[in-house]
């Protein structure tokens, strides 16, 4: 670990970015230019002492996970993520299929999207970040770990996971999951994590394995969909998509039209809030 390289890149990649770079608002006049050591710090999902200590070369060396999240909070492009896990004592994740370090472009988009609800997945439908709202009406999807990140795993694997969605909508969303999942599969392939997920869910549901050996391949999600909600009922969205040119991740934005009963009830999820969404 290179305290000194690892404190000096963090203190001027924070000080090149602006509020607004990171979706922030610019508020009263700054002494110092940049972000703030807290503003990184709550973007990155840790302490701000914590941080501190980074720039001031003390503390422990951070985990994968916590660069990640100074990754994802300083908009480092890949090389510049490469470069932070290595004077941190890291290997960089892998250049194939890593869903840890978001596209700092997707980013950019989301930061502006604060009154609809908007998430970025990975190719392995793994919510890599969302917003405010994404999480009041989908809940909070960063508490899944391990194989159950994948929303693909999830919706095969356990049974609660299907309610947000009209039961008449069930087995059309299972083909596009699965759909999605073969799509990656293909680019990954079979020794990837693609591959592991793929092993686990023809093992541990006999649905999946059925429409796993129907071939089917696409990059599917639905023009218009339902989604059920536990205090407001069915909403009815309108959902676009914008990928990485390498396919890699996908922004998911969900809208609905001006004056629309969706639209009302998009207002009042804001309101609202998810601190009573079900886990």
């Amino acid at each position: 670990m290179d305290r000194a390289a690892l404190a000096d890149f963090l203190r001027r990649r924070r000080e090149a970015l602006r509020p607004g770079d990171v979706g922030l608002p610019e508020g009263a006049r700054r002494r110092a230019p940049g972000l703030r050591r807290e503003e990184v710090a709550a973007l990155a999902a840790m302490s701000t002492d914590y941080y501190t200590r980074l720039e001031q070369q003390r503390g422990p060396q951070p985990s994968p996970n916590l660069l990640a999240g100074l990754a994802r909070a300083l908009r480092l492009t890949g090389d510049e993520r490469d470069y932070l896990f290595r004077v941190a004592g890291h290997s960089p994740p892998e250049a194939v299929g890593t869903a840890t370090h978001v596209a700092p472009a997707l980013l950019r988009v989301l930061d502006r999207l604060a009154d609809t609800p908007a998430l970025i997945l990975s190719n392995l439908g793994e919510t890599l970040v969302q917003n405010q709202l994404s999480a009041a009406l989908l809940g909070d999807r960063s508490q899944h770990t391990g194989l159950a990140r994948s929303e693909v795993y999830r919706w095969f694997t356990e049974p609660g996971e299907r309610w947000r969605y009209p039961a008449e909508d069930h087995d059309r969303q299972s083909r596009a999951q699965v759909a999605n999942l073969r799509a990656a599969y293909g680019s990954m392939g079979p020794r990837s994590r693609a591959g592991e997920l793929v092993r686990a869910l023809r093992a541990a549901s006999a649905e999946f394995a059925e429409l796993w050996d129907r071939h089917e391949v696409a990059q599917r999600f639905a023009d218009h969909k339902t989604l059920i909600h536990p205090e407001l009922g069915p909403i009815e969205l309108d959902c676009q998509v914008l990928f990485t040119e390498d396919q890699s991740q996908a922004l998911l934005v969900l809208t609905a039209p001006p004056r629309s009963e969706g639209a009302e009830k998009l207002r009042l999820l804001a309101v609202l809030g998810h601190e009573r969404f079900p886990a």
